[in-house]
C-alpha cells in the first residue's frame, strides 16, 4: 500500500497554517503547534527539512518565527513531500536501480516508473495554495468530467 507517513501529513498541515498567514509575518512554531495539534519537538523537525529544502524561512528572536519562502502559489506540493520523504516512488528501483538486480529483465518497473510519474505529475499539478482555498488535489477532474 502506499502511504504518505505522518511526516508528509503533519508538514502539508504546517505549510498551510503558514500559507495562511502568508504576508502577516513570522508565525510562532507554538502558534502553528497549538492550532495543528503537533508536538513541538516534532513540528520543529518537520520545519527544519522544510527550511532544509527552502521552504520556509526562520526568524529568530521574541517576534521571530516562520514563513513561506514563496508564496503558496508558487509552492507545489510535491516539493513539501520530497522535502519531507525523500523522493516520491512507489518502488525502490524506480528511484534507486542498484536496489534491483533484475533491473534491466524486469517487465513490471515500466508499471511501476509509469505510476511513479502520474503520482509526480499529480502532486506537482497542486499548488499550496490550492489547499487553503479548498481546491485540493481533484479540482482539475472534477471541473473536466463535470463538461462531460
Amino acid at each position: 500500500m502506499l502511504k504518505v507517513s505522518t511526516k508528509g501529513r503533519y508538514g502539508l498541515r504546517a505549510m498551510m497554517d503558514l500559507a495562511q498567514h502568508y504576508g502577516q509575518g513570522p508565525v510562532m512554531m507554538s502558534d502553528i503547534s497549538r492550532s495543528q495539534g503537533l508536538s513541538r519537538k516534532y513540528l520543529h523537525a518537520l520545519l527544519t527539512s522544510l527550511r532544509e529544502a527552502g521552504l520556509v524561512h526562520s526568524v529568530l528572536g521574541a517576534k521571530g518565527g516562520y514563513y513561506l519562502a514563496k508564496p503558496p502559489l508558487e509552492i507545489r506540493v510535491r516539493e513539501i513531500v520530497e522535502a519531507l520523504e525523500g523522493p516520491i516512488s512507489v518502488v525502490d528501483c524506480v528511484t534507486k536501480a542498484d536496489k534491483c538486480g533484475k533491473l534491466d529483465s524486469c517487465a513490471a518497473r515500466l508499471v511501476w516508473t509509469n505510476l511513479t510519474a502520474v503520482i509526480t505529475k499529480a502532486l506537482d499539478g497542486v499548488t499550496l495554495d490550492d489547499f487553503v482555498n479548498g481546491s485540493g488535489l481533484l479540482a482539475d477532474d472534477s471541473r473536466s468530467n463535470a463538461r462531460g
